[in-house]
């Protein structure tokens, strides 16, 4: 599997994914960390993360993938929503939460 079919598989199978510099327990970035910060406080403590900084391929194919050049990337339900300039903004609007309504923190 090549990785752009690989990233379409996790932002599909995945009801939120979140493409960033660390892990949620432990970002790398202080823009990883507030996207992290962001989707807990929109309860939703547990979600699919890829730390890009693990595999360089993932790093620059996420970038391709969405035509985003920044990570945090976040997808909702297989969409591209943004980075986390774009998730504040959705945060602070409350359109953010809306969006991530009735979304199960996976087991």
């Amino acid at each position: 599997m090549d990785v752009q079919q690989l990233i379409k598989e996790q932002v599909t199978s995945n009801p939120v994914a979140l493409y960033m510099k660390g892990t949620p327990k432990a970002p790398m970035c202080g823009f990883s960390a507030t996207a992290v910060q962001i989707l807990q406080a929109c309860n939703l403590p547990l979600f699919f993360s890829v730390n890009v900084l693990e595999d360089q391929a993932i790093r620059d194919g996420v970038k391709v993938f969405a035509n985003w050049p920044t990570v945090p990337q976040l997808y909702v339900r297989g969409e591209f929503v943004g980075g986390c300039d774009i998730m504040r903004e959705m945060y602070q609007s409350g359109e953010l939460k809306t969006l991530l309504a009735g979304i199960a923190a996976p087991d």
